[in-house]
């Protein structure tokens, strides 16, 4: 106490003239309009710049969190489309429907779902391994197909695994027709663009164009008939001159294999077994 009063006794001069100026300030701006005015809009101004600042410096610490919250709504999202896409390939492939099986007894044909764990494109002769096998009841010479339509056909087989043959490869033949004509030819591809294969030995009387649809013939024990081939891309001659030769663009994208179906024919061993006695 003794200080404070040493303190204002010692410079009580200054202090009587702040006061003094303090009265003069409050006198000069608050009893008059124009100096009231100003003070008013200068002292909006620095409150507002003051604000702005403050609000930068908050938004500034406040990234991190918000970047976080952004982070988790974008896995979030990322999670949601990869199980609607995993429902609309499975909701393909359940409804898929093979122009043949619509026609013919459910109990002729069972499909087995699979997935595709290894493939290749870039070689001469290109093999996909599902991963089913001989206890799942899969066999040799079995169909493979997905949602855009036939993929190979089954070649060996372990207990819990199966390689396929692949479109993609020089030993695949597959027995195929123009849709609304009854002529037939071996689809064959050759090295090179994965997305194309050839329809050959197609008579040189047989009408079709470029995006006719191609399915399989069902002159085969492998598919039935009508199964989702390609489109009709390009038509030319054969090298002989005596048939077509059709470029097919193929209706499965090999790339991007994933979900599959085995088809199973009823009774494809026996006949299987009859047509080897008889061309012995």
């Amino acid at each position: 106490m003794r200080n404070l009063l040493a303190f204002l006794a010692k410079y009580n001069y200054w202090l009587f003239f702040l006061l003094l100026e303090a009265i003069g300030f409050v006198l000069l701006f608050f009893f008059n309009s124009y100096q009231h005015s100003a003070l008013f809009t200068s002292a909006s101004g620095v409150t507002g710049t003051i604000y702005e600042v403050s609000g930068s410096i908050n938004s500034y610490f406040h990234l991190k969190s918000a970047n976080e919250d952004l982070l988790n709504r974008n896995i979030f999202l990322e999670q949601r489309i990869s199980l609607l896409e995993g429902a609309i390939r499975q909701a393909r492939l359940d409804t898929m429907r093979l122009y043949s099986m619509q026609r013919t007894e459910a109990n002729l044909y069972h499909i087995m779902e699979a997935n595709v764990i290894k493939n290749s494109l870039t070689r001469i002769d290109n093999y996909i391994t599902i991963d089913k096998g001989e206890n799942d009841g899969v066999r040799p010479d079995m169909g493979v197909v997905n949602a855009g339509g036939v993929v190979g056909i089954v070649y060996k087989t372990s207990p819990h695994y199966a390689t396929v043959i692949s479109l993609l490869n020089s030993k695949s033949s597959i027995s195929c027709k123009i849709v609304g004509s009854e002529y037939f030819g071996y689809l064959k591809w050759e090295y090179g663009d994965s997305r194309y294969a050839y329809l050959r030995d197609l008579p040189r009387h047989a009408e079709f164009s470029v995006n006719d649809t191609v399915v399989t013939s069902g002159y085969s024990t492998v598919f039935p008939a009508g199964v989702m081939v390609g489109t009709v891309a390009d038509i030319a001659d054969s090298h002989d001159g005596l048939s077509y030769l059709l470029k097919i663009k193929l209706a499965s994208d090999f790339g991007k294999l994933s979900d599959v179906r085995v088809i199973a024919r009823v009774g494809q061993t026996e006949q299987l077994s009859l047509e080897k006695e008889t061309e012995k």
